[in-house]
């Protein structure tokens, strides 16, 4: 496991890195080709990235999702309230499948 992390997170920050690099390129090309039609200057990439971040600002917020999240976990418990034990540790089994979240509660009670 710490072999496979060892390894997504520098992809990680580079994909990360890339993508931002990627955004602002992408701003600066659009506003280096429409606003200087309207008497706009030009701009460099770092404008273009501070841009892009007001823009994150001003209209995407700072990664406060408000309570849509909290939704999200009413309704799982919700289901889970209504679902017999036996399909609740099928529903388990199944995340930790899928996920990789280690052994599961009937492999822990075996010796």
């Amino acid at each position: 496991m710490r072999k496979r992390w060892f390894w997504i997170a520098p992809l990680a920050i580079l994909g990360m890195t890339a993508f931002i690099a990627i955004g602002g390129i992408v701003v600066l090309q659009l506003w280096n080709w429409l606003l200087p039609l309207f008497g706009f200057r030009l701009i460099t990439f770092w404008q273009a990235l501070g841009i892009l971040v007001l823009c994150r600002i001003l209209f995407g917020g700072l990664g406060c999702h408000g309570p849509g999240r909290s939704r999200f976990r009413h309704r799982m418990q919700e289901r889970c309230q209504n679902m017999t034990p036996d399909e609740r540790e099928r529903f388990r089994e199944g995340i930790r499948a899928r996920w990789g979240a280690g052994p599961s509660a009937a492999d822990s009670k075996e010796p």
